[in-house]
């Protein structure tokens, strides 16, 4: 990076990410602790991420034990760390509303630790003492929620849990006897069904070693890497800053699982020179929001919720990685396609190549830090479980740091590797804790398939209606909810009514999911591009607006493997697959031209038109005929627009000979 002749200052750029963060994201509105409290905290963090790897390498725990540990850790960190208020952020611990809850999440998860065995004897039948425990672990885990994700998922954990309790006053199909308050406690606080569920199973093991994976790597410079990568490969052509943003990010996105955090990480350096070239700040801001949004869905390393789908689905995270590729790299492609067409559009140019790295200089100073994503990719293609393939990922980055001086882990840089990923797994933790309250209803109530049956009921059984019902409610709740929260929320209420309908499990998850993902970027709650516009000094609704525009791919695609599961690796065909692919490239050129006005020139209402025939013909119909239809009239404008260009050039080139 410190070749190039932009005004970089990588302290002011990390300054500039943290006050982002506090503003945009509630998850990093965190106390600044200093001298002994801050060294507690840190030892604290440190020994949390070593149990992780302990057990990693000498084998998880018992699924009680291992979640309560986990639990127990993270309810610590987080009422050390979160203020009462966010608007508080002094260092003052309070002995009421910080230390007494941090004593008694170690009392309540401890009890289950070292009395489970008596406790699974009993048949999980509380006795008194846990019947206060399970209340107080109750409100700590809301409470915990409260001050990392917010109000919004808390209230709605609140809702089922009085919906378990007054189930007899609601109305309709949703009406159920009630379930006592003995039996809400043993089921969300002494079994596997509740709090310790699968979800906090999955923070426990794969997500917190991946995230820890991340931290190692981000220390070592790969996040320099990929914008340096970037930068080489297409800085130089037209539009290369937003180019470069799209890279970077869905690089970055592999290793960091939060849209936000991506777009305040990277955004910090891409906003401002796609602005200097020529872009407006929200459409700036809102390239770099969708860029970031798409690396929670980009293979090998997905966002959290990616894991907890493969133990939902009960197979194995490869199976998810190689479902996630093809529409993660239809996404970015559509993604390349609409600013290449604004670039063009607009006449805009790339960087200098004087001002830009020479790509076998990146390559050599810090290509080796791709190494030890290969080595996840060949561990989980070779039948290891994700938690192996993270443990040896951390291993190998460490070594592999040492090849050259500039990327090198010291003993300093591991220690606050292990402090940063134990850090970041305090939201994922506490989301995963929280959707127990959910998940833990829908078992006692059987409320899933109540909804599910008046989901297709309310749409009268028509495909298309529940989809477009099931995508609104995703992006509702994605409003609101973090993206592991909403995946799990919306796969245990929407998914069964999907799988009803003759949808592949399979499919109807990966559809929750990547809506779950889109609703960073949708207005009006579009937290990403509201991150992108504070970069920017962009209006926010422009912004939001924005990204929704180029971002459409987002939400085409979920609709076009819901019609071709394939896409996903379902059922798969060679030649009818690579037909689909083809399709879907050209339909998406297609569509980034409707919303971009512009091919080789600019696009005529007729011409969009019969572009939006041509991009549904090619999309969404799986007859062969109707498809061939679609590409011929895509291949027609095309060529349309190819030969008025040459026309144009001819007339230039005379106007010019004769000036």
């Amino acid at each position: 990076m410190s070749e190039f002749k932009f005004n970089k200052n990588e302290r002011e750029r990390e300054k500039k990410t943290e006050e982002i963060l506090k503003k945009y994201d509630s998850e990093s509105k965190i106390r600044q602790f200093s001298g002994w409290k801050k060294q507690v905290l840190r030892l604290w963090l440190v020994v949390f991420s070593c149990f992780q790897l302990y057990t990693a390498v000498f084998g998880v725990l018992p699924n009680m034990l291992q979640r309560s540990v986990h639990l127990g850790f993270v309810l610590v960190a987080v009422f050390l760390l979160y203020p009462v208020s966010s608007k508080n952020l002094n260092s003052k611990l309070n002995i009421f509303f910080d230390i007494i809850p941090c004593i008694l999440s170690l009392v309540v998860n401890g009890y289950i630790f070292l009395f489970f065995d008596d406790i699974a004897n009993r048949g999980a039948m509380p006795t008194t003492l846990e019947y206060c425990f399970g209340v107080i672990a109750i409100l700590l885990v809301l409470e915990a929620g409260r001050r990392v994700m917010g109000n919004v998922l808390t209230s709605l954990c609140l809702f089922f849990i009085v919906y378990c309790f007054f189930g007899e006053y609601f109305p309709g199909v949703f009406i159920h006897r009630n379930v006592s308050i003995g039996r809400m406690i043993q089921h969300f606080y002494l079994t596997a069904e509740g709090i310790y569920g699968v979800a906090l199973g999955v923070s426990s093991t794969f997500v917190v070693l991946f995230i820890i994976f991340g931290a190692f790597l981000a220390k070592s410079g790969a996040g320099e890497f990929f914008t340096d990568f970037g930068l080489a490969l297409a800085g130089r052509t037209s539009g290369g800053p937003a180019k470069v943003a799209i890279f970077a990010s869905g690089l970055l996105g592999t290793i960091n699982g939060s849209s936000i955090a991506n777009v305040a990480t990277t955004g910090t350096f891409t906003i401002p020179l796609m602005k200097k070239i020529g872009y407006k700040p929200e459409y700036a801001a809102a390239v770099e929001a969708c860029a970031s949004t798409g690396g929670q869905i980009m293979p090998p390393i997905m966002g959290a919720a990616a894991f907890i789908m493969a133990e939902l689905l009960g197979v194995s995270y490869l199976r998810i990685v190689m479902a996630a590729i093809i529409p993660a790299v239809l996404y970015y492609f559509a993604l390349f396609m609409n600013v290449h067409l604004e670039a063009k559009k607009l006449g805009l140019k790339g960087i200098p190549k004087e001002q830009l790295p020479v790509l076998k200089d990146v390559l050599k100073k810090k290509g080796h830090l791709i190494l030890p994503i290969i080595v996840i990719i060949v561990l989980l293609i070779r039948g290891y479980t994700p938690l192996y393939a993270a443990f040896y990922g951390i291993v190998a980055t460490i070594i592999i740091s040492y090849f050259r001086k500039e990327t090198r882990l010291t003993s300093k840089k591991i220690v606050f590797s292990l402090e940063d990923g134990a850090r970041t797994t305090l939201s994922v933790a506490v989301a995963c804790a929280l959707v127990g309250f959910i998940i833990g209803t829908t078992s006692l109530t059987g409320l899933g398939l109540v909804i599910a049956n008046n989901l297709i009921k309310l749409a009268h059984g028509n495909m298309l209606i529940t989809l477009l019902l099931a995508m609104f409610t995703c992006l509702l709740l994605g409003m609101g909810l973090p993206t592991t929260a909403n995946y799990i929320v919306t796969s245990t209420l929407i998914a069964p009514a999907l799988y009803k309908l003759g949808v592949p499990l399979l499919v109807a998850h990966f559809f929750c999911f990547q809506y779950g993902i889109t609703a960073d970027i949708t207005p009006p709650v579009c937290l990403a591009s509201y991150t992108g516009a504070g970069i920017a000094n962009a209006n926010t609704t422009k912004t939001g607006i924005m990204g929704t525009k180029i971002g459409i791919a987002a939400y085409i695609i979920p609709f076009i493997f819901i019609y071709s599961p394939m896409l996903l690796m379902v059922n798969v065909e060679f030649w009818p697959l690579l037909l689909k692919i083809v399709m879907c490239i050209c339909g998406l050129i297609a569509v980034a031209a409707i919303f971009e006005g512009w091919l080789f020139l600019r696009v005529q209402i007729y011409e969009r038109i019969l572009l939006i025939i041509a991009a549904i013909c090619m999309l969404f119909m799986n007859n062969i005929i109707y498809s061939f239809l679609g590409l011929a009239i895509f291949l027609l404008i095309l060529l349309l627009q190819w030969y008025g260009k040459l026309k144009l050039l001819k007339v230039e080139k005379v106007v010019v000979e004769k000036s």
